[in-house]
């Protein structure tokens, strides 16, 4: 493997690697560059990834892992809320500044609008008319957003605002 250049998220571009190769080598990048805040939320996927390895017992593929990020993102998401209500700013830009870095690994998250298009589609699709048959629609929407990194909450909130009725 060799390393042609770095790019200006702070990462290695590599020939032929997969979404791990990548953040380990970025780890390597973000040491090198002294960049302490990235070198902390590259280890703390790194040892996410090995976790999860060792629950399957097996490597993980490229989707498995897009999964790993995708939940390590919203549990950032998380921790941020908690931290607004908390007052705890310094830790609300840490975690949004690790939410940035990990996000930099997940394909381009899906529009407001791809994600309007595709709730009025599970809608026409499944027949739904009420909130109470959101699971169905968000059932039939999720496959439809699949690799386009789709926040859920966002999706939930589109389907429950376009389920309930205006009065």
């Amino acid at each position: 493997m060799r390393l042609k250049e770095q790019t200006s998220r702070g990462c290695a571009t590599v020939t032929s690697m997969n979404l791990k190769d990548q953040i380990l080598a970025d780890v390597t990048v973000a040491m090198k560059a002294k960049d302490a805040a990235r070198t902390s939320t590259l280890r703390m996927l790194k040892a996410a990834i090995v976790n999860r390895q060792i629950e399957k017992g097996g490597e993980l593929d490229d989707e498995e892992l897009m999964k790993l990020l995708r939940s390590q993102v919203k549990q950032r998401r998380d921790s941020v809320e908690q931290y607004e209500k908390g007052g705890r700013q310094d830790l609300v830009d840490k975690e949004r500044a690790e939410i940035a870095v990990i996000e930099g690994y997940l394909p381009q998250a899906a529009s407001q609008d791809e994600i309007d298009k595709a709730v009025a589609a599970a809608i026409a699709e499944t027949g739904a008319a009420s909130v109470k048959e959101m699971g169905a629609v968000m059932k039939a929407v999720m496959p439809r957003l699949a690799g386009k990194n789709a926040d859920g909450r966002a999706v939930s909130e589109t389907v429950k605002k376009k389920l309930t009725p205006v009065s």
